[in-house]
C-alpha cells in the first residue's frame, strides 16, 4: 500500500535563467537582436528562472523508544527514495547519526533494511537530539540541503540532552531549508500535546507538526508533501523562547556604527524652517 502513494515535492526556482515566456527583458538577446534591424530593438525577449525538483532530507529516530515503529519507518523512507527518483537523503539516529542513503539503492526492501541495519552502530540506543543535529548542521547541511530542500525529521521528542541545544540547532536546521516537517508517531492520539522536554524546545522552530503512526496518516503526509506552496512559510524562530533569549549575549555596541545612531538626523539645513 505505501507504494501506492504519489510523491511530489514541487520545483524550486535555480539562479539561473533561461529563455521563456517571463515578465523580466532578456537585455542580452534583445541587443543582439537589435544588431539585425541597424540597432533599432524590434523584438523584446524575456527571460525566466529554471526550475528543478525539490530535494526531500529525512532525519529519523532509531532509539529504543521509536523500536515499534522503525520497520513500517524503513519501509517508508525506502518507497520515498524510489518515488522521488533518489531526490532522497536519509540519515538515522539514535546517540550517533548515520547517513544510509547509500543502502536504500537496493529495489528489495528486505535487503535494503538488512543494510542499513548493519551501518547503523547505536540501533536502538539512548537519544540526543541536540547533539544529532548539530553534527548534521555542521557536518552535512551544506553537502546534502542545498538550496530549497524540504527536510522530515521523524522522532517520538523523547530526550536526554540539553534543552537548549536541541532548540538552537531547531532554529539553524529551519533557517537552512525550505520547509521542516516533524514526523512524531505519538501526534496520532487524540489527546496528545507536546509537553516532553524535546518537543517543547522544538516546536518554536517546526512548520508542520503531523502524525506518522498508520497507513491514513502517510496518506495525509502525501498529500501535505505535494501540496507545499512555493513560498517559505513565515519563519517562527524570529520569537526567541524566554529559556534561550537568557543565554544569547547582547551585542557589542560598535562607535560609529548605523545600528546605534540616533533616529533624528544631526545635521541641519541653513534654509530649514524659513518662511518663504
Amino acid at each position: 500500500m505505501i507504494e501506492e502513494l504519489q510523491w511530489n515535492l514541487g520545483r524550486r526556482r535555480t539562479r539561473r535563467w533561461g529563455r521563456g515566456d517571463g515578465r523580466h527583458l532578456d537585455l542580452r538577446r534583445a541587443l543582439r537582436s537589435s544588431l539585425r534591424y541597424g540597432g533599432e530593438p524590434m523584438v523584446l525577449p524575456t527571460k525566466r528562472r529554471k526550475t528543478t525538483p525539490r530535494r526531500l532530507v529525512l532525519i529519523c529516530d532509531v532509539s529504543g523508544s521509536m523500536e515499534r515503529y522503525t520497520r513500517i519507518l524503513l519501509q517508508f523512507i525506502h518507497t520515498l527514495y524510489g518515488g522521488l527518483d533518489n531526490r532522497v537523503e536519509a540519515f538515522l539516529f539514535a546517540t550517533r547519526l548515520t547517513r544510509v542513503t547509500g543502502h536504500l539503492d537496493y529495489r528489495d526492501i528486505d535487503r535494503a533494511v538488512g543494510e542499513v541495519s548493519k551501518a547503523v552502530p547505536d540501533w536502538s540506543g539512548g537519544t540526543r537530539i541536540g547533539d544529532i543535529l548539530k553534527t548534521f548542521n555542521f557536518r552535512w547541511a551544506r553537502r546534502v540541503l542545498g538550496w530549497g530542500s524540504v527536510v522530515l525529521v521523524i522522532s517520538d521528542g523523547w530526550d536526554r540532552g540539553e534543552p537548549d541545544l536541541f532548540g538552537r540547532e531547531m532554529a539553524r536546521l529551519q533557517r537552512s531549508s525550505h520547509r521542516l516537517i516533524w514526523l512524531n508517531p505519538l501526534a496520532g492520539a487524540e489527546n496528545y500535546e507536546p509537553l516532553t522536554r524535546g518537543m517543547r524546545a522544538a516546536m518554536p522552530y517546526i512548520d508542520d507538526l503531523l502524525p506518522i503512526h498508520n497507513l491514513a496518516s502517510l496518506e495525509d503526509l502525501a498529500r501535505h508533501l505535494n501540496t507545499l506552496p512555493g513560498s517559505r512559510p513565515e519563519r517562527r524562530q524570529r520569537i526567541v523562547p524566554p529559556e534561550i533569549e537568557d543565554d544569547v549575549p547582547a551585542p557589542a555596541r560598535v562607535r560609529g556604527s548605523s545600528r546605534h545612531r540616533t533616529a533624528n538626523p544631526t545635521f541641519r539645513h541653513p534654509l530649514w524652517g524659513r518662511d518663504g
